[in-house]
């Protein structure tokens, strides 16, 4: 055999033909593969289309078209009857921007998102930690305080505004106990109405964030905690430590979902104030602002209007939770590292 095949080298014919003088051939070093680069994918190309089209129509039919329309009828007054045609312009976003009335529900939504966060927040977490430990009747109480959750808003209202009012249960409980000085009207004094609301949203939100948090414990390994306590750490620095930085994704879903299901508060309020006692009592929202001076009052050019700022603000603000606080969790569950 030839001592060339002991050697990590390769005889080739030379590309520019037999070689000159001194040898009918060359050693080169294994000339690189080329790549094929092929065509496109159609069938997976269709599969895609197949499987996400519907979905995309839907979205551009429901949520895109709505909104277009929405800004369309916006630059008229408009009756809601036939084609619009007396075009105003900005007159109905400067009408919107310059009235008091709208200040005022826009701070109400605003109050809505900040307690919310405040009061339904911390009792989730720490109702969620307790529901976590074994104890009996936890899956009784689990569901109990999630029934609230998925009973209608249609019920929620009626039932609250019926004992809410100044015949109703509570000021009949406070009466018979003695505390008839705390009795008062739940639902129209302006100082106490909005609280009133947000015991009603707490109470039939919280059982979502009592879920949700449950659910972000359980996809806590429990190796931690018991590496935790055999180095010593009480159970408060346990759910300090690990606990709450772990189950911090779960809390800024929630609390982005909370933000945005505040900003477009509408049925609970308009259930129980109905049409105009919202504005009075100090309750109304962006939402009912809209449906009052919009649909109601015959000016569906001017609702439109409305409904586009509602649609702007909570774009602008979901952009920003985005861009400064799930920035860290979106960043965090790429697998492939951004090249610098």
């Amino acid at each position: 055999m030839s001592d060339s095949l002991g050697e990590n080298t390769l005889t080739t014919t030379s590309p520019e033909g037999p070689s000159r003088a001194g040898g009918g051939a060359t050693t080169a070093p294994f000339p690189a593969r080329r790549s094929r680069r092929r065509g496109p994918d159609w069938v997976k190309r269709g599969e895609i289309a197949l499987l996400a089209g519907p979905a995309v129509v839907m979205f551009l039919a429901f949520v895109i078209f709505p909104v277009v329309m929405a800004a369309y009828y916006g630059f008229y007054k408009w009756n809601g009857y036939g084609s619009p045609t007396e075009f105003v312009g900005l007159d109905n976003y400067v009408a919107i921007f310059g009235d008091s009335t709208f200040h005022d529900a826009l701070k109400h939504n605003g109050f809505i998102v900040v307690m919310s966060l405040v009061l339904q927040g911390p009792a989730a977490v720490a109702m969620a930690l307790l529901l976590n430990q074994r104890m009996r009747g936890r899956s009784l109480i689990r569901v109990l305080i999630f029934v609230p959750y998925v009973i209608a808003e249609v019920i929620v209202g009626t039932g609250w505004s019926l004992m809410l009012r100044t015949t109703g249960a509570v000021n009949a409980v406070l009466d018979g106990m003695g505390l008839d000085w705390l009795s008062m009207d739940w639902l129209a004094d302006p100082d106490v109405a909005i609280w009133s609301l947000m015991i009603i949203i707490t109470w039939k939100y919280i059982g979502f964030a009592v879920i949700l948090f449950l659910a972000g414990l359980q996809s806590i390994p429990e190796e931690l905690f018991e590496a935790a306590a055999i180095d010593g750490a009480s159970y408060w620095q346990i759910q300090r430590r690990i606990t709450l930085p772990l189950l911090g994704p779960t809390i800024r879903i929630w609390a982005f979902l909370s933000i945005i299901g505040s900003l477009q508060l509408f049925d609970l309020v308009y259930i129980i104030w109905g049409q105009y006692v919202s504005a009075t009592a100090g309750t109304s929202t962006m939402a009912t602002y809209m449906v009052l001076n919009g649909r109601l009052a015959g000016n569906y050019g001017f609702g439109n209007a409305v409904a586009v700022v509602l649609f702007l603000i909570s774009l602008a603000i979901a952009l920003v939770y985005q861009r400064y606080v799930l920035r860290r969790d979106t960043e965090g569950a790429l697998t492939e590292r951004k090249k610098r």
